[in-house]
């Protein structure tokens, strides 16, 4: 394939070509549709309830890259979906029953704004659980060295951690990001969070949707989910306090509670003490640092991000502006600081307006446009690697947020 003449920061180095699969697009394609056999924990999750084909071309760029940086590494990638005739179908891999997932979830009777979402919240730990590997959304751009530092935590028999993922607290809070989550099947952790996940969505005779989800007996000693600032928002002639957005935003994550309070759970009558558990066995990334800069510097202004990806690089002879510059500022801070990048979609458009993700979506190709700083991120996290490995959050043996039995109102 051609290759962009764009700039390596420090800290990265091009793969070789004999560690990339550089077959066109629609021969991976082809394959991403015809998946392997499940034959090791080396496998990573994607999911679209419609299924790849229909996926917008910029995620489908982004699951390509995944396959091309890593199936040369035993990594098998696919994306689950719910169609009756796919062989992705979720049904394909875990038994459509209530010890994996909701009656709503079996039925297809999920309700609400973001039932989407929560059919992929659903599917994460049933094939984690059974399987193995990473689950990843679709939004997911991963930058680092995911196949090293898998060998050096989760599949390395002598290390101690066993999951790896994000850290969105802060000052000693317990909390870790779904949108990327990694371990090795029957994990202890996500046993207990599927266990609780699956008696949040039963209550009240059977939940078609998580609002309200927050109030649970079983999760309301949890602090509601912040936006780091008294957030407000209108909409339809409706004005939306700071509580108010952190109830939607909450109902709308109410996984990361679930994973908040199973990490905080000390449970003697299951031998399980979340606190110990996560100080020695989680091996988690900074997010704002690891998945999220180019929010950082544009204050989560979405156009702005849009715009600043869309610029072409200076010309020879050319002399940068202002914009050029900071745009060169975020990819390679990026490039030499971050794991991965999140596109963000969902409730948080709603807060804070249209997102880089919601914007490529629109304009279809704007990511994939050749001399552009989205491109060069783009080029990037296909062809580049990182030489380090992320620093681990140093998470601290704290005092438990709930004890007693896991089922036990709080």
């Amino acid at each position: 394939m051609e290759s962009p003449n764009y700039p390596i920061p420090p800290g990265l180095y091009a793969v070789p070509d004999h560690l990339l699969d550089l077959r066109s697009d629609a021969e991976i394609d082809r394959g991403l549709l015809n998946p392997k056999p499940v034959e090791s924990e080396k496998n990573i999750w994607f999911f679209w309830l419609s299924g790849y084909a229909s996926m917008h071309p910029y995620a489908k760029r982004t699951v390509r890259a995944y396959h091309r940086r890593f199936s040369k590494q035993g990594w098998v990638i696919r994306v689950i979906d719910r169609e009756p005739s796919s062989p992705l179908n979720v049904a394909n891999f875990v038994d459509l029953t209530e010890e994996n997932f909701p009656r709503a979830f079996i039925d297809r009777t999920l309700t609400g704004r973001y039932a989407a979402q929560h059919n992929s919240d659903l599917v994460r730990w049933p094939l984690l659980l059974k399987y193995g590997g990473v689950y990843a959304d679709v939004g997911m751009m991963q930058i680092g060295d995911l196949d090293r530092l898998y060998s050096e935590t989760v599949g390395n028999p002598d290390s101690p951690y066993e999951i790896i993922s994000y850290s969105s607290g802060g000052d000693g809070a317990r909390q870790l990001t779904n949108y990327f989550l990694c371990c090795q099947r029957n994990n202890p952790l996500f046993l207990r969070c599927h266990k609780l996940f699956l008696a949040l969505w039963a209550e009240d005779g059977g939940k078609t949707s998580t609002e309200g989800m927050h109030a649970s007996p079983l999760v309301r000693n949890l602090p509601l989910q912040n936006t780091a600032g008294n957030v407000t928002m209108e909409e339809d002639g409706k004005v939306y306090g700071p509580e108010d957005v952190a109830v939607l935003l909450t109902d709308y994550i109410i996984q990361g509670q679930v994973i908040t309070q199973v990490m905080g759970l000390d449970d003697g009558e299951d031998a399980w003490n979340g606190p110990e558990y996560v100080a020695k066995h989680v091996y988690a990334i900074e997010f704002m640092e690891g998945s999220q800069l180019i929010n950082v510097f544009t204050t989560w202004n979405g156009p702005r991000a849009f715009e600043l990806m869309s610029l072409r690089l200076p010309g020879d002879g050319d002399e940068e502006s202002e914009d050029q510059k900071l745009a060169r500022e975020i990819v390679e801070a990026c490039l030499t600081r971050s794991w991965g990048f999140k596109l963000a979609h969902g409730l948080i458009i709603r807060v804070f307006g249209e997102t880089l993700g919601s914007l490529w979506r629109k304009h279809e190709g704007s990511d994939d446009v050749p001399g552009t700083y989205g491109h060069w991120l783009r080029h990037a996290i296909t062809y580049w690697n990182q030489v380090n490995v992320p620093e681990r959050v140093d998470f601290q043996v704290i005092p438990p947020l709930k004890k007693g039995p896991l089922l036990r109102e709080a």
